[in-house]
């Protein structure tokens, strides 16, 4: 059995609003937010040129969101728009109905629901919803053993 395992971390990317999205994660989740912007670094830490410069030095090269939930991001520096919709969403699943209505009904504040919570065929309460920020989420809540 390996005593390293490996995580895999959901990392988006924002445009400028980084900070604003994270801390708002945080007030859904909850735990630590740690946040170091592109000015924090030194002068010349990347090779791309506009991540060095006066325009990006408040903008977030890295956060990382602790807690029952992780998640990492950082603002694209690189002037394109950054896209983090489709083809993917995230999943939350359990059996703590309570926290996790919490969840998708924080979500949802000023995102859209595209499937509300509702009991499916499969036994499981499973709903959708985009966030404010354009990140999709699913949440499906399982039957206690």
């Amino acid at each position: 059995m390996n005593q390293n395992p490996v995580l895999l971390n959901p990392y988006l990317f924002f445009d400028g609003n980084c900070r604003e999205a994270m801390e708002f994660y945080k007030s859904v989740f909850g735990g630590e937010l740690v946040l170091t912007t592109f000015g924090e670094g030194p002068a010349d830490a990347h090779a791309e040129p506009k991540a060095n410069s006066a325009d990006v030095k408040d903008q977030i090269m890295h956060a990382r969101l602790s807690g029952d939930v992780v998640l990492l991001a950082s603002d694209n520096p690189n002037g394109t728009e950054a896209r983090n919709s489709n083809p993917f969403s995230l999943s939350l699943e359990g059996s703590d109905e309570q926290r996790l209505q919490t969840y998708f009904n924080k979500l949802s504040e000023n995102g859209k629901v595209t499937a509300p919570l509702t009991r499916q065929f499969w036994g499981d309460v499973f709903g959708m919803v985009t966030d404010q920020f354009g990140i999709n989420w699913m949440v499906s809540i399982s039957q206690k053993q």
